[in-house]
């Protein structure tokens, strides 16, 4: 080939070769469409959030018990012996003054006898020493012996009296008797339980066990929603009584709700008691879902808050408090108003881009004392979730 046409073949080579290299070089520095939103989306992650708000600390609780007398007297004989007679059975109503069982009063009865005897005796002696003791006769001293003794007979005079009154067992109120132990020609030690009588002068009540941490709310006065079985509808139950001291078994402390006179109830029956808690100091606190937690330790954690005016999320050191229904509450480190994320926090850096999706103005229980001061911390890598923390 002559040297002038092969110069030409040669630039033209190379003329190629420098468009191909600017076509490539060019590729990687187009700039980005800011004018299309859809473009700008594209790079923020998506979450959840919800936004700390004031809101009362007061909660619902129920509980399961047993309706009772308030009064259920157990009755019995002072002196052993055997019964008589049994005038009622288990159902029973009774009135007042009613003699509801008898011992048989042979033995009592000679008791007594035998005592007012000696009584007789003793004070016919005293008589006697007396009068000899003014003649100079007798010593002081044996007056004084005289008289501790018809003191003593007198004192057994009066002791058997009582044996052969408590020998009949008496209805103390009017009311219905719930259980008998004694048939008639049985005979019973002193002491030993025969009926026990539920009084209506002090109404009927339900007893119902709380746990320890729910009983520290419970005030006198509280009023709650009771159901019964058999009975249609809802009673009004007022709290009356706390008990002091927990069970053994269960930690739970039983309180006593006033019920209203009702036909239809009676004790043995179950009832459910409802009633709302009130606020307690303490309490208020921003509860979330253990999804919303990462780096979690004892009694501290983080969360990405996010930041509205740049769309951004940023880490935030926060206190923990109790684990409740399911949610966790912070209880500093946070403030009203603040976007906490509780979907999609997995994904997130510090400063990451964000866009709120779903429901962004959920409420949640806040400090009302006003806001705490924030502690940011650094979240430095990907962290782990509270739920993985907890093996949820």
């Amino acid at each position: 080939m002559p040297y002038g046409r092969r110069s030409i073949a040669v630039w033209q080579a190379l003329t190629w070769v420098f468009l191909a290299v600017s076509t490539l070089g060019g590729c990687g520095e187009t700039a980005p469409d800011t004018a299309n939103p859809a473009v700008q989306t594209q790079s923020a992650l998506p979450v959840r959030v919800l936004t700390a708000a004031p809101s009362a600390a007061s909660r619902s609780v129920s509980a399961v018990g047993t309706v009772r007398y308030r009064r259920e007297t157990p009755l019995g004989f002072t002196t052993a012996g055997r019964v008589a007679q049994v005038r009622f059975n288990v159902g029973d109503a009774v009135s007042k003054g009613t003699l509801l069982a008898a011992l048989d009063a042979t033995t009592v009865q000679g008791d007594l006898s035998a005592a007012r005897a000696e009584a007789g005796r003793a004070d016919a002696e005293l008589s006697r020493i007396a009068t000899l003791y003014d003649q100079g006769w007798v010593t002081k001293g044996r007056l004084e012996q005289t008289q501790a003794g018809a003191e003593a007979a007198r004192a057994r005079v009066s002791q058997a009296g009582f044996a052969t009154d408590t020998a009949r067992i008496y209805a103390p109120s009017s009311g219905v008797v719930l259980s008998r132990a004694v048939d008639p020609g049985q005979v019973v030690a002193a002491g030993m339980p025969a009926l026990v009588v539920g009084q209506n002068d002090g109404g009927l009540v339900l007893r119902a066990p709380f746990a320890a941490s729910d009983a520290a709310r419970l005030a006198a006065g509280l009023t709650g929603t009771v159901s019964l079985s058999g009975v249609d509808g809802t009673l009004t139950g007022k709290l009356t009584e706390i008990e002091g001291r927990a069970d053994d078994a269960t930690g739970s402390v039983i309180a006593v709700f006033a019920l209203p006179a009702n036909a239809r109830i009676r004790s043995g029956q179950i009832g459910t008691v409802t009633l709302t808690l009130p606020a307690e100091t303490g309490d208020a606190g921003i509860a979330v879902p253990p999804s919303a937690l990462f780096d979690v330790r004892a009694g501290e954690g983080l969360v990405f808050v996010v930041d509205t005016a740049s769309m951004t999320a940023q880490p935030r050191s926060v206190t923990i408090g109790k684990l409740s229904g399911g949610a966790v509450t912070i209880s500093g480190g946070v403030a009203r108003g603040d976007r906490i994320v509780v979907t999609g926090g997995e994904r997130l850096r510090a400063g990451a881009k964000v866009r709120i999706v779903g429901p962004g103005a959920k409420t949640v229980l806040a400090p009302r004392s006003g806001p705490v001061r924030p502690s940011p911390g650094q979240a430095g890598p990907r962290q782990t979730p509270a739920a993985e923390h907890t093996g949820r």
